[in-house]
């Protein structure tokens, strides 16, 4: 609304200022209004997974058939996810290494007391005349990288957390909300966009700073992705230590010694599709599942690392900072695919993910659909609140601004 200042009367003047004002008022109630529907309207689906010995089924992928709506069980088998009414009548697809796939209804699964899901060890029969040597299927899954992973432009949406320890206990917490313009593992890392974070009090006597963020570590570490320090996992040394399989497809696990001894990788391969659906290297660990389209992509990452003590500054020997780790843990929550809905804007890529200025949205937070408290998150909260008492959300409240 455009006033012409000069032709009118003050009172006239007062008068429009009070129609816009009202008019701006209406549109942004209008707005919350959608937003607070918006989330009231999500439902929760909690519970946890259960094998038929009533153990819990860690690492497993549930999603909403045909759609984009998915998570990852924790390793106690814990697993929580939004949906809206929309999705009440479709099927809850569950699937895991070494069970067979299960698929309920949301609305059936909603009306059940008990908040559990029982999965079903899957029967296979390997044909050991028909298979490959190990390092033939190492070799055949690399060749099937850019087939069997989503390698076109892709945005993923994650919870990136990393924990800085001393004296083996948490001292710093921080979390990121993090998108990437990505094409998978066949390529490098893409572009990196941290959109929101948070992180605790610093209780650490050696506040070290990395030179990039963490999540590029998680990259490079993972021996599908393309890196000049990458080891050649064609020259490892591979032997088959077991069987598994994932939604109808026989899995061979096989593991791989490098040069250095100590240098061990464990990969879970279909037998039929090359596709790896997991990978474990030492304390870290990548868990793959399907997107809609067929395709695997990253869905779940664990690790923690430490330092040797000529990596440690000399005025910190013999103090708690001397034993020092990180700890870190992923979940995926979103794939976009629609070329149209991919765009990132480049930040925090090349920051310590602790220093990053960003403002703090406590609004945010509160209604992110957190994954359920793992053993690292249970063991991190409970480290940081014995520091000096303070529960962890207080923490966040405090630090951030």
């Amino acid at each position: 609304m455009k006033i012409d200042y000069k032709r009118i009367k003050p009172s006239e003047i007062l008068k429009k200022l009070k129609t816009i004002f009202r008019v701006s008022l209406t549109a942004i109630l209008f707005f919350n209004s959608i937003e607070t529907q918006s989330q009231e309207n999500k439902i929760e689906i909690d519970g946890i997974l259960l094998d038929e010995t009533n153990f819990p089924i860690p690492y497993a992928a549930l999603g909403i058939s045909e759609k984009y709506i998915g998570t990852t069980s924790t390793e106690d088998g814990e697993f929580s996810m939004l949906i809206s009414k929309n999705e009440l009548q479709d099927s809850l697809s569950i699937s895991c290494l070494g069970y067979a796939t299960l698929k309920i209804k949301v609305q059936d699964y909603l009306n059940q007391q008990e908040k559990k899901i029982v999965l079903v060890e899957s029967v296979f029969e390997m044909d050991e005349i028909k298979l490959l040597n190990p390092a033939g299927y190492v070799i055949n899954a690399l060749k099937s990288l850019k087939k069997n992973t989503i390698s076109s432009p892709h945005k993923i949406e994650m919870l990136y957390r990393r924990a800085a320890t001393e004296g083996d206990k948490s001292k710093f917490f921080v979390e990121n909300y993090i998108k990437i313009r990505d094409r998978g593992p066949a390529y490098q890392l893409g572009v990196v966009e941290v959109a929101e974070a948070r992180k605790s009090a610093d209780y650490r006597i050696w506040k070290r700073k990395q030179w990039t963020h963490s999540i590029n570590y998680m990259a490079s570490g993972n021996p599908l992705r393309p890196s000049e320090k990458q080891p050649n996992l064609k020259k490892f040394k591979w032997i088959k230590i077991g069987n598994s399989s994932y939604e109808g497809e026989d899995v061979i696990i096989v593991e791989g010694v490098g040069k250095q001894k100590w240098m061990k990788i464990k990969l879970f391969i279909g037998i039929d599709t090359y596709k790896v659906y997991r990978i474990e290297k030492q304390k870290a660990l990548y868990v793959y599942q399907k997107h809609k389209n067929g395709k695997l992509y990253l869905s779940y990452y664990a690790n923690e690392w430490g330092f040797q003590r000529d990596m440690i500054p000399e005025k910190y020997w013999n103090t708690e900072a001397e034993k020092m780790s990180y700890r870190l843990e992923a979940f995926v929550y979103n794939i976009e695919t629609d070329k149209k809905k991919i765009k990132v804007n480049r930040f925090g890529s090349n920051t310590d993910m602790g220093s990053l200025d960003l403002p703090y949205h406590a609004e945010f937070w509160e209604n992110l659909s957190m994954p359920p408290d793992t053993k690292f998150y249970k063991k991190i909260k409970s480290e940081l609140e014995s520091n000096y008492g303070v529960p962890l959300e207080k923490q966040f409240e405090l630090v951030n601004k």
